[in-house]
């Protein structure tokens, strides 16, 4: 029999399907505290939580029997994964049930700033008929611009089409296949779509990337007439800047459903007639609230009994049964892939991975989705595994070319992985050596070596005398200690390469500095696990 324990209030058509269960026994107990939850918790199978519940550390210390934890709803921030990870556990989250109201929520915003209905409500409840102040504009034949092509992207996407709108799209990792299929025109930067557009809606999550995406200088290259939804994350875009340009009439309105901090401490919305704001609301329909409780439920139980594992943000285990010098190049693999990630700006249109050697004649399935996973992992807010990664990069119309030689050359086994985006091409090589010594023995043309752990600060500069004791100086001013420097050169085209390894990440005042010299082409952060 296996014991569920849900802790929030979750739609009663969830609880009605487990109880529906021959082998399942479910116990309803909200509100209850950390110690009562972390009391208790080890004589359950499963829990099943919403945003209230705080699985912290201490609540997981004596897990007990517990395999799973299902969140019904997108965020799993209110679970302590790494936690949960080293104590065998499943988490999974729903991200598919509010699809459709979120979409729908981004339409009827749209809507409503377009038709003043909110301002027209509040003149007409305060007794005024003022027909002409609140003429709208209609949607027919406007253009829609779409940042953000995932699922609510594309459902958003979709509806906008059924109500002729032209539709635009633009995606900072990799648009999907189907958006053009649809109908959708890609537009391949930023600043191009947001002058084109009648109305801008922001569907991406929250990364290094798309923080503060839409500050003043792209709000100034909008129509006067345009108008911004965001029913995405707050903190895409600069409250701050989105306020003065709507004080200042500089765009038409803004229809805003997240904020950087919720209940929003900024409240630059008050006093503004051109702009819409709402709750959260994006999800807040029952239907969505019965299928995210549905999901989980379904969820949970499947992979309780063993038959499916879907929407995990982690996967304990899965991995042991891998050869030892498989699950040493899929560490391997995830790390050369962050590095890819920082060092390969633009949107990706082409992704090889390279097996030489030993390697070559393993099944790198695992490999490739590792892989997948430090490539892609900047771009999402949930963690990445090895059943989430693939599905996400399908999604995207990303995919992964492979070519194995069983030849070795300088190395028993090695792998390369070359990244393509609308901007460069880069390469990164490495190795695994002795009993699981990871290296990176390459980086674009260059021969260097470098241990792929902790921050490293990678500069490709002009090859000329002084470099390197300047950049030792940078770091001296402050406060990075360096560890250990590979230095590539290739000295008939005077360019050279330096892989820094740092006690801690560089701020950026040090970044601007290292940019700031005149030997120095790009400088890159790349952050990897130690």
């Amino acid at each position: 029999m296996l014991k569920i324990l849900v802790t929030d209030k979750l739609a009663q058509e969830g609880l009605d399907l487990l109880a529906g269960m021959d082998d399942v026994e479910v116990t309803v107990k909200t509100g209850v505290s950390e110690d009562e939850l972390a009391s208790m918790i080890g004589d359950y199978d499963g829990l099943i939580i919403r945003s209230g519940t705080q699985v912290t550390a201490k609540v997981l210390a004596n897990s007990g029997r517990l395999r799973g934890i299902a969140r019904a709803g997108v965020g799993v921030d209110n679970v302590d994964i790494p936690t949960a990870t080293a104590k065998g556990v499943m988490v999974m989250n729903t991200p598919d049930g509010n699809t459709t109201s979120a979409a729908e929520h981004t339409i009827a915003l749209m809507a409503a700033l377009s038709r003043y209905v909110v301002a027209g409500c509040n003149s007409m409840k305060a007794g005024a008929w003022d027909r002409k102040k609140y003429q709208g504009t209609q949607l027919l034949g406007k253009t829609l611009g779409v940042v953000g092509l995932g699922r609510i992207g594309m459902a958003v996407a979709r509806r906008a089409l059924g109500l002729k709108m032209k539709v635009i799209g633009y995606d900072p990792l990799a648009a999907p296949d189907s958006a053009a299929e649809m109908g959708v025109h890609l537009i391949d930067d930023l600043k191009e779509l947001v002058k084109q557009c009648d109305y801008l809606t922001l569907h991406v999550p929250v990364t290094d990337e798309t923080r503060g995406m839409i500050n003043a200088e792209l709000i100034g290259l909008m129509k006067p007439t345009a108008r911004i939804i965001n029913v995405a994350r707050g903190a895409v875009i600069n409250e701050n800047d989105l306020a003065q340009a709507l004080r200042e009439k500089r765009i038409a309105g803004a229809a805003i459903d997240v904020f950087s901090k919720e209940p929003p401490e900024n409240r630059f919305f008050e006093g503004l007639d051109n702009c819409i704001v709402t709750p959260h609301l994006g999800a807040s329909t029952d239907e969505a609230q019965v299928e995210v409780a549905l999901d989980a439920a379904k969820e949970l139980v499947d992979a309780l009994r063993g038959t499916a594992v879907r929407n995990a943000v982690n996967v304990p285990g899965l991995d042991k049964a891998l050869p030892v010098i498989v699950r040493h190049y899929c560490e391997l693999a995830r790390r050369l892939g962050i590095v890819a990630s920082s060092i390969s700006p633009g949107k990706i249109q082409r992704v090889q991975t390279i097996y030489r050697g030993e390697i070559a004649e393993h099944d790198t399935a695992a490999i490739r989705t590792h892989f997948a996973i430090g490539l892609l992992q900047k771009h999402f807010e949930q963690p990445l595994n090895i059943v989430n990664a693939p599905v996400l990069a399908k999604e995207r119309g990303i995919s992964i070319d492979e070519t194995r030689n069983p030849d070795a050359r300088d190395y028993a086994a090695t792998l390369a992985i070359k990244v393509t985006t609308d901007q460069l091409q880069r390469s990164v090589t490495g190795t695994v050596i002795g009993k699981g010594i990871m290296r990176i023995i390459g980086i674009d043309d260059y021969s260097l070596e470098v241990s792929p752990e902790g921050p490293i600060l990678m500069i490709f500069n002009d090859d000329k005398p002084g470099v390197i004791g300047a950049v030792g100086g940078i770091c001296g001013r402050h406060g990075l200690n360096i560890g250990t420097m590979g230095v590539g050169r290739i000295k008939t085209e005077n360019r050279a390469m330096l892989a820094i390894d740092l006690d801690e990440l560089p701020g950026p005042e040090a970044i601007e500095e290292f940019r700031r010299q005149d030997f120095v082409r790009q400088v890159y952060v790349c952050d990897l696990p130690k």
